[in-house]
């Protein structure tokens, strides 16, 4: 792959990551990356955000609803929390969010579920899609 190649999906990689996560995140983590940590902010912004998640065969949402699903596997509640943020942006309304949760619950184990429902609700209620309680 060319120079330019590499540049042009570092730059598409750029524009979707920041419509999905938000503008502030990324320009936050792309100026707190040293050399060492550019590597993998070059990576990730290339080929997660500019080659995987604008391909065609999958709209926003659904690859939205497939992340939380796997971070809820993994157990990842930092990118879990992200990734909530990034589906509220792709049009998952905190209903569909729940929904997703439930469903890796089942399959994932409770530990999991509750940390996944934990991060998210927090998420949720920082952007004023859920109530907290009284």
């Amino acid at each position: 792959m060319s120079e330019n190649d590499t540049k042009a999906l570092f730059d598409h990689g750029l524009k979707v990551r920041r419509e999905v996560l938000g503008a502030d995140y990324v320009d936050r983590s792309l100026a707190n990356a040293n050399d060492f940590m550019m590597a993998f902010q070059h990576v990730t912004t290339e080929w997660c955000w500019g080659y995987v998640w604008d391909r065609p065969g999958l709209d926003r949402k659904t690859r939205s609803i497939i992340n939380l699903a796997m971070l809820t596997a993994l157990n990842r509640a930092p990118e879990l929390r992200l990734h909530v943020k990034g589906a509220l942006n792709n049009g998952l309304t905190p209903d569909e969010i729940k929904e997703v949760l439930l469903q890796a619950t089942i399959y994932c184990g409770i530990p999991a579920g509750l940390e996944a429902f934990k991060a998210a609700n927090e998420v949720l209620q920082e952007a004023g899609a859920v109530k907290k309680k009284d």
